[in-house]
Formats: structure tokens, C-alpha cells, sequence
């Protein structure tokens, strides 16, 4: 025990008067009178080191809630962010910067509230080329996050902007793919084009004759099976059909592509042929297809069919118009029946040929229907109705289950003596998905 003395000023035990009035006590008095106080502290009121009532010499800094609004960075490079409309201009007319870094001006201009013809009058830029600009420097940036390869970046500082723009509908990794092979192989804007469509071309051929035969994997196989199939255009031999093999092969990348091609060009034993054409019956399987975002915008051609959910059962699907026809100079779509629910699909090859009978059947989880692994996510199963009798092995089918719809191989219901299903199945498509490259496959069971 220990004494400690103060001076404090007063004591709130103490009243004190002013004017003959009291004071509140606890009102500090005008002229305070010295006074001494003693009191006693013990020990244990002094607070021990490391107590949980101390205060920490180092508090912990606070957790900032609050996230300010950052706004996306502008595509403008930061050389030209100051500049106004006119001087956007003089960039542009004068062609005062690699394309890519003054493209971004022309979108500028267009929140400015100038329109193509007039940037084309005040810089020379068709709006042709003002699309090509601005397409090719947003694919230029896609490629750029995605690949680190500055030498195969910088191969399109210099007229890039025409071979990048035709591979704008490409996923990011199909990008990358095809901007290495154009650089590769030193192609120009029309291979470009013919590459690009090809890609996209490539997976609807399956079940076309030596489609096993190159690699979806490689876009050099790609293009070169387009190339092959153009060749058989043409009457064998000719010099037409032996150019354009000539062009499939020096395109080619995997080995088995070139081992094709050149069999076509120089022959091959009668065992191989036996051999492809037991390739070509086994290769009736089920298209599974990613649909793309604007895919059906951009379709030369479509077609409407009736959609039935899974889950209103078999009556359902038999009840869906088995015809609809488009006619007149407007081609407008008339349909046997009233229906509630239709779908417009790109006038894919394994669909664009249904005549009656076509109908589209919504599965909510296709884990529950497919007979491979699913992704837990809807579909839809493009059905013939037409076709319901049980006959290609290969083929799949759509059947009435215990547990519901499914999709069943048709040596597994001639197996258990099923010879009527709901109809063939001819394409299997999912939903359009950004995260998703691999946007179209084939199953392979």
C-alpha cells in the first residue's frame, strides 16, 4: 500500500456557495480553493502488464469497409486521354500512332457524338475500316491476357488489325491458337478468314468422310480439312482437286491429317480403305453443340422447332406440331397447331434437314438424361420423331425411363428388344457460356 497526493481542485463532496446560491456539485466552482485529498491504491487496482484491460501500445489497424468506386481503366492510351475532338482527328488522320493504340480514338469519338461518314470525311477511315480497327484491337487485348508472348504480340503491330478482326468469333484460346498458326505460317487476311471459318466449321462435319482424320485441337488440321473437303469438289484426278490437296497438306500439322492427305494424292492400299469406311459407319454419334452468345444473329440460316419440357412427360412431346412450314416472300412460319414454347436454333447440318417431327425436349440438369458425365446444367435434345423405330447401333435415342426422359445407345435397347423410342436424337445443345472455350464437341461413346 502506497500514498499518492494530488491538488486537485475540489471534491465533489464538497458544496460550495456564489451569491448565496449553491452550486451544483458537480459544477467545477469559479475560484477554486487549493485543497489536498489522500487516498489510498492498492495493488491490485494497478493494471498488470499484459492485462486485457490495457489498452495495446500497437492497436491493429481498422478494416476499411468502405471500397471507393474505381472505374474501369480507359482503352485510351494515356498519351491521348487529354486530347479533344480535334485532336483525336489529327491523330487519326495523320495515322500518328500504331493502329491498335489510335483505335480506341474512333469509339472515342463516337461517345463525342460524331458518326462514321463524318469521321471518314474528317480522316480518311472508310467505316469499314473503322470497324476493323476497333474489332481487331479488342481481339489484339483478348490475346494479350491471354498469352505472354510479346515477340507474337508485336508480329501485329503492323497491319494486324485486318488479320485479327477474322478471328473475332473465336473463343480466347481458339484466338491464341489461330493468331500463333497466321504468324507461323505467314497468312494472309483471306487465310485468315478461311481459318477462322473453318474452326468454327469444323465440329457440325463429324460423321463427313475423312473427318476422323485430323485433329479439332490443331487449327492447321482445321483449315486443312476444309481445304480436303473442297478438293472432293472437283473430279478425280484433276488439277483442281490435286491443288487443293496440295494446300490441305502444306497446312497440315498433326501427322495423321498428312498421312490422309497424302493417300489421297498418291494412292492407298485396299486394306486402308476398308479401313476408312468402317471409320465412316462408326462415326454416327450424337453432336453436342455449346451455343454461342449472338450465334443465332449472326446465322445464315435457321430453324424453329416446338419445345416440350422433360418433365410434362411423353404425351407432351407427341402432342408438338409435326410440321411447320415458312412460306410466302416474308418466309413467316406456320405451324399446324397453336404452341406455347419454340426455340430458333442455327440451321445446324445434323438439324437443318428435319423435315416432320423435329421438336426440341428442355432437360432441366442433363446429369439426369445423358449417358456421359453432364455439367449440371440445362439442354436441349433435338429430337426426329420421324425416325422413332430403333435401327442405327450407333445412334442414340430418346425413351421413357423409370426416373423419367433419357438418352439411350441403340444396341443397348436392341439388347433389351426395344423397338420404338420418341424419336432419333440428332443434336444435343448447352446453353451459351462465357467461361466455356471448348464451345462444341462430339460424343464419343
Amino acid at each position: 500500500m502506497f500514498s499518492l497526493k494530488s491538488s486537485i481542485s475540489s471534491s465533489p463532496f464538497t458544496q460550495s456557495t456564489t451569491h448565496g446560491l449553491f452550486t451544483n456539485p458537480n459544477t467545477r466552482p469559479v475560484n477554486p480553493l487549493p485543497r489536498t485529498v489522500s487516498f489510498t491504491v492498492t495493488a491490485s487496482m494497478i493494471p498488470r502488464k499484459g492485462s486485457a484491460n490495457m489498452i495495446p501500445k500497437n492497436p491493429p489497424a481498422k478494416r476499411q469497409l468502405y471500397q471507393p468506386f474505381r472505374p474501369p481503366s480507359s482503352p485510351i492510351p494515356p498519351q491521348f486521354r487529354s486530347l479533344d475532338s480535334a485532336g483525336k482527328i489529327e491523330i487519326l488522320s495523320g495515322r500518328l500512332a500504331l493502329w491498335f493504340e489510335y483505335a480506341p480514338l474512333i469509339s472515342s469519338l463516337y461517345s463525342d457524338g460524331l458518326i462514321p461518314p463524318n469521321i471518314e470525311e474528317l480522316t480518311g477511315i472508310t467505316s469499314i475500316e473503322q470497324n476493323r480497327l476497333i474489332v481487331g484491337a479488342k481481339v489484339r487485348d483478348s490475346i494479350l491476357q491471354s498469352l505472354h508472348e510479346p515477340e507474337l504480340i508485336a508480329a501485329f503491330d503492323t497491319g494486324g488489325a485486318e488479320l485479327l478482326y477474322e478471328i473475332r468469333l473465336l473463343s480466347n484460346t481458339q484466338r491464341v491458337a489461330a493468331a500463333t498458326f497466321i504468324i507461323d505460317r505467314n497468312i494472309d487476311s483471306k487465310g485468315a478468314q478461311d481459318l477462322a471459318r473453318a474452326i468454327k466449321d469444323y465440329p457440325s462435319r463429324r460423321g463427313d468422310v475423312g473427318w476422323l482424320d485430323f485433329d479439332y485441337n490443331l487449327p492447321g488440321d482445321c483449315l486443312a480439312y476444309l481445304y480436303y473437303r473442297q478438293s472432293r469438289e472437283n473430279k478425280n484426278p484433276s488439277e483442281q482437286r490435286t491443288t487443293m490437296l496440295l494446300q490441305a497438306l502444306d497446312v497440315a500439322q498433326s501427322e495423321k491429317a498428312k498421312n490422309k492427305l497424302n493417300k489421297d494424292l498418291y494412292g492407298e492400299k485396299e486394306e486402308d480403305k476398308e479401313k476408312e469406311k468402317k471409320e465412316e459407319v462408326v462415326a454416327v454419334r450424337v453432336p453436342v453443340v455449346r451455343l454461342k452468345f449472338g450465334e443465332v444473329a449472326g446465322a445464315s440460316s435457321v430453324i424453329v422447332l416446338p419445345v416440350c419440357k422433360a418433365s410434362e412427360g411423353e404425351k407432351k412431346i407427341l402432342e408438338a406440331p409435326m410440321e411447320i412450314i415458312a412460306g410466302g416472300d416474308f418466309k413467316v412460319v406456320e405451324a399446324e397447331k397453336g404452341w406455347r414454347r419454340w426455340v430458333v436454333l442455327p440451321a445446324w447440318n445434323p438439324v437443318a434437314a428435319i423435315g416432320k417431327g423435329g421438336v426440341a425436349v428442355s432437360f432441366r440438369d442433363d446429369r439426369k438424361v445423358l449417358p456421359w458425365d453432364g455439367k449440371e446444367e440445362p439442354l436441349l435434345v433435338v429430337t426426329d420423331r420421324e425416325r422413332n423405330a430403333v435401327e442405327a447401333d450407333d445412334g442414340y435415342y430418346l425413351v421413357v425411363a423409370e426416373n423419367g426422359l433419357k438418352l439411350e445407345k441403340g444396341s443397348e435397347l436392341k439388347a433389351r428388344e426395344v423397338k420404338k423410342s420418341l424419336g432419333m436424337v440428332l443434336l444435343v445443345v448447352r446453353p451459351p457460356r462465357e467461361d466455356d472455350d471448348d464451345w462444341q464437341t462430339s460424343h464419343e461413346n
